[in-house]
């Protein structure tokens, strides 16, 4: 998958976002959490723009572009 998403569970954490906290609020659905841990899928943009407006950032800090090796 192209899209990493490793900086976005990284802020997370460092926010104080666990799992737990994570669905109890609604940020984002179950299924999108594992896609976003496991790197096995994307997330739609509203998700991104969600996690953007709670975490202060753009996505550019949530993100990143790492080409597949050919």
């Amino acid at each position: 998958m192209p899209i990493c998403y490793n900086k976005l569970i990284e802020l997370l954490k460092a926010k104080g976002y666990t799992t737990y906290k994570i669905r109890k609020e609604n940020i984002m659905s179950q299924s999108a959490w594992q896609k976003i841990r496991t790197g096995t899928g994307d997330i739609d943009t509203r998700t991104i723009a969600k996690l953007c407006k709670i975490l202060e950032c753009q996505p550019g800090d949530i993100m990143e572009y790492v080409p597949d090796d050919q």
